[in-house]
C-alpha cells in the first residue's frame, strides 16, 4: 500500500503525511519545488513507514502520470490559494480544474489505484450570495459562482465535479474507484514553515501584530490536524462518494480575540472592531484584501451543518482554546527561527 499525497508540502497536506508515516505507511509525497518539502523528512517513521518525495507538476501530465504509478490510494491535497492572484483563471480555477483532469487521467491509466481522497472546500458549498445567517450542508454546491464573482469557489466545485464525473464513468466501465471529498472551513492550526502563513494562518497571524483592531467578519474554522486525520480516517472509513464539511466553529474576529485574552493573559490580543467604513478605505491599500471582499463579507455570516462526520469518520474534533494556543505557539516559535 503506497499513498500518494499531492500538494504535501502544503499546510493541510504536510500534516496528512506526518499522520500517514506515524502509522506506519508508505506514502509518496508530490511537490512542485522538491526543495521546499525536504521538511517532510524530518517527520518520526514509524513500523514500515517509508517517504518518498517526488516531483510534480498537476499541469504537466508526464509527472502526474509518474507519481501515480505504483500507488494504490490518493489523497488529493494540491490547490492553489487566493492569493496575490493576477489572473484567477491562470492562477486558480486551471491549476485545480486541469489539475483534477491530469489526475484523473493518470488514474485512468493505472489500474492500481482504489481509493481517491479528494480535498475539496466549504467553498464548493457555499454559494456566492447567500442570507446573511444561512446555514449550509453537504447537500448542497456553490452553483452560482463565476470567475468575476468567485473565482475560488469556481474552482472548488468545478474540480470536485470533474473528479467525481470521473469516478462515475470508471462504474460505467466496471472499474470501482472509493472516493471521498473532505470540505474544511477556515483551517488553523501548527505550521511547518513560513510559507505555510500565506492561506488561512495569516487571519491569527493578524493578533500578533501591532494592530490595535479587527474587522467585523465572522471566521468559520477547524483545526488543520482534524483536517488532515478525516483524510487518513477517511481512507477506510465513511460512506462512499460522501462529501464531509470539517469545521468546529465560527467566531467573530473580536471573540477570537478575547477567547485568546484569556488563553494568554499576558499579551495584547486586539478585539476594537474597525468600523465598516473605515475597513472599505483599509482594504484599498491592504495587499490582501480588496474593497468587494470587506464590502460582502462584513458583518455577515454563514452556519455549517456538519452532520454525523465525527462518527463516520471515528474521530473526536480538538477543542479550540488548543487550536488558539497551538497556532499561536507554533507562530511565535516560527517568527523566532525568521
Amino acid at each position: 500500500m503506497v499513498v500518494l499525497v499531492t500538494g504535501a508540502a502544503g499546510f493541510i497536506g504536510s500534516h496528512v503525511v506526518k499522520i500517514l508515516l506515524e502509522r506506519g505507511l508508505q506514502v509518496r509525497a508530490t511537490a512542485r519545488n522538491i526543495e521546499q518539502a525536504k521538511f517532510l523528512d524530518l517527520f518520526p517513521k514509524k513500523g514500515k513507514a517509508v517517504l518518498e518525495i517526488v516531483q510534480m507538476d498537476l499541469l504537466q501530465f508526464e509527472t502526474v502520470e509518474k507519481a501515480v504509478q505504483g500507488c494504490s490510494e490518493v489523497i488529493h491535497c494540491a490547490a492553489a490559494l487566493m492569493i496575490d492572484v493576477q489572473d484567477a483563471k491562470k492562477d486558480v480555477v486551471d491549476p485545480s480544474v486541469i489539475g483534477t483532469k491530469n489526475l484523473c487521467a493518470a488514474i485512468e491509466k493505472h489500474l492500481s489505484i482504489k481509493t481517491v481522497i479528494h480535498t475539496s472546500s466549504v467553498a464548493a458549498i457555499r454559494t456566492t450570495t447567500y442570507q446573511n445567517g444561512q446555514t449550509f450542508s453537504s447537500e448542497d454546491w456553490c452553483d452560482d459562482a463565476t470567475l468575476a464573482s468567485n473565482p475560488y469557489g469556481l474552482a472548488k466545485a468545478e474540480a470536485e465535479r470533474t473528479m467525481r464525473s470521473f469516478i462515475e464513468e470508471c462504474a460505467e466501465l466496471s472499474r470501482k474507484i472509493r472516493l471521498i471529498t473532505i470540505h474544511p472551513s477556515i483551517v488553523f492550526g501548527p505550521v511547518f514553515g513560513k510559507r505555510h502563513l500565506r492561506g488561512s494562518m495569516a487571519y491569527l497571524n493578524h493578533y500578533r501584530s501591532k494592530m490595535p483592531f479587527v474587522l467585523n467578519s465572522h471566521l468559520n474554522f477547524v483545526d488543520v490536524r482534524d483536517v488532515a486525520l478525516a483524510h487518513v480516517q477517511a481512507l477506510t472509513l465513511g460512506e462512499d462518494k460522501a462529501r464531509y464539511i470539517i469545521h468546529r466553529k465560527g467566531m467573530w474576529m473580536n471573540e477570537i480575540g478575547r477567547t485568546l485574552r484569556k488563553l494568554m493573559p499576558e499579551r495584547r490580543w486586539p478585539v476594537v472592531r474597525l468600523p465598516s467604513l473605515l475597513a472599505m478605505v483599509m482594504a484599498v491599500f491592504h495587499p490582501r484584501l480588496t474593497v468587494k471582499q470587506v464590502r460582502t463579507s462584513v458583518g455577515r455570516h454563514v452556519n455549517y451543518d456538519t452532520g454525523d462526520v465525527e462518527k463516520n469518520l471515528n474521530m473526536e474534533l480538538k477543542n479550540i482554546d488548543e487550536t488558539f494556543k497551538d497556532s499561536i505557539e507554533s507562530l511565535d516559535k516560527l517568527s523566532r527561527k525568521v
